[in-house]
């Protein structure tokens, strides 16, 4: 693994993951995805840059270095709001 993709955690429900897996094994050559690395890293930047858009006039924002958000999972109030905007 290089230095710049150092595996990050991410946390998927296993039926998530079946599903992503299944869709890397069926039609991830096809779409250009290899792995499921390659899959979530694409979806995650397209989501970024959506953000970028609607938060900040489609620019970066100043990087934010590993340990500087709160880890661990979403508290109850976190969950709640999430689902009540999906």
């Amino acid at each position: 693994m290089t230095k710049n993709r150092r595996k990050k955690g991410s946390y998927f429900s296993e039926e998530d993951m079946k599903q992503i897996r299944a869709a890397v094994q069926n039609v991830g050559k096809l779409e250009g995805y290899v792995s499921v690395a390659d899959l979530v890293e694409a979806a995650a930047r397209r989501e970024l840059r959506r953000l970028q858009r609607k938060y900040n006039d489609g620019r970066k924002w100043p990087g934010v270095e590993a340990g500087e958000i709160r880890p661990g999972r979403r508290t109850r109030a976190e969950t709640a709001a999430r689902e009540d905007h999906p």
